[in-house]
């Protein structure tokens, strides 16, 4: 699958953020207004507004409508796509680790015979 260059990188500016990441968190666990959204953070509405419509144009959260108040929910499809991406990069990270794993092993035999008993 190939990933579009553009939206990932839309993607990431938008998860750049923590209190946009935080939002994301939040609405991970179930759809949310944006005064729900704002309550755990020192920030005005429009401060928080703007946050979500970042994660808007990042395709990130959609908005429902219910009557007079649209509550935000998270939209996974994108966070798929940035998945998608980082697992080309798995064999890497396992080898670097493997290695380190080995280089772990081979300190602790060195560190036994350097101790010194009081």
């Amino acid at each position: 699958m190939a990933v579009d260059e553009h939206r990932l990188s839309e993607t990431f500016a938008a998860l750049a953020n923590s209190t946009r990441r935080a939002i994301l968190a939040r609405l991970a666990e179930g759809a949310a207004t944006v005064n729900q959204l704002a309550e755990p953070f020192e920030l005005t509405l429009p401060a928080i507004s703007k946050h979500i419509k970042v994660l808007e144009r990042a395709g990130l959260v959609r908005r429902g409508q219910r009557a007079q108040y649209r509550p935000c929910a998270l939209d996974a499809a994108r966070l798929q796509e940035v998945s998608t991406w980082a697992e080309q990069y798995r064999p890497i990270w396992e080898a670097r680790f493997d290695r380190m794993d080995d280089y772990l092993a081979q300190l602790r035999p060195r560190r036994k015979t350097g101790e010194h008993n009081d």
